[in-house]
């Protein structure tokens, strides 16, 4: 056996066959809070294709725990939580310097006449209802951004 039979590698990858790499621009960072797991993995998966680097909280207190160790460019959340509430969660971040001015985008399956005045009150900058369109999503968190 030759030297170089003796260091040839046992794969050859097929170049042909490698990933294609989503190579869009990151848009940001992103917070998504719901108690309903699924519905978070739902919103962080269409925030995710829209451009952003996501993060997940299932209760208001743990997305407080994120908020102060990272800042995040948009924060999508639910209002109706255990505990502590969506509303609530609103009003501690808009008390923070670094968040007064960042898109908070309420989701909520609660259907009453005031509820979006009630989070324009609590300081989120737009207010979606479940079931979420994920193109009603990327354009209210665009729309907000801009």
């Amino acid at each position: 056996m030759s030297a170089q039979a003796a260091v040839a590698p046992a794969f050859v990858p097929n170049r042909q066959a490698e990933p294609e790499f989503d190579v869009r621009e990151c848009l940001g960072t992103a917070l998504v809070v719901d108690d309903n797991p699924d519905i978070t993995d739902l919103l962080a998966a269409v925030l995710r294709l829209a451009g952003y680097t996501v993060a997940r909280a299932h209760c208001a207190p743990d997305a407080l725990t994120l908020a102060l160790y990272r800042h995040f460019d948009v924060v999508v959340s639910d209002i109706g939580m255990p505990g502590m509430s969506g509303h609530e969660l609103a009003r501690v971040l808009r008390a923070m310097p670094e968040y007064r001015a960042i898109p908070l985008i309420a989701v909520t399956g609660f259907d009453m006449y005031d509820d979006e005045e009630r989070s324009a009150e609590a300081g989120f900058s737009a207010h979606l209802r479940k079931p979420i369109d994920p193109l009603a999503l990327t354009q209210a968190v665009r729309g907000v951004r801009h």
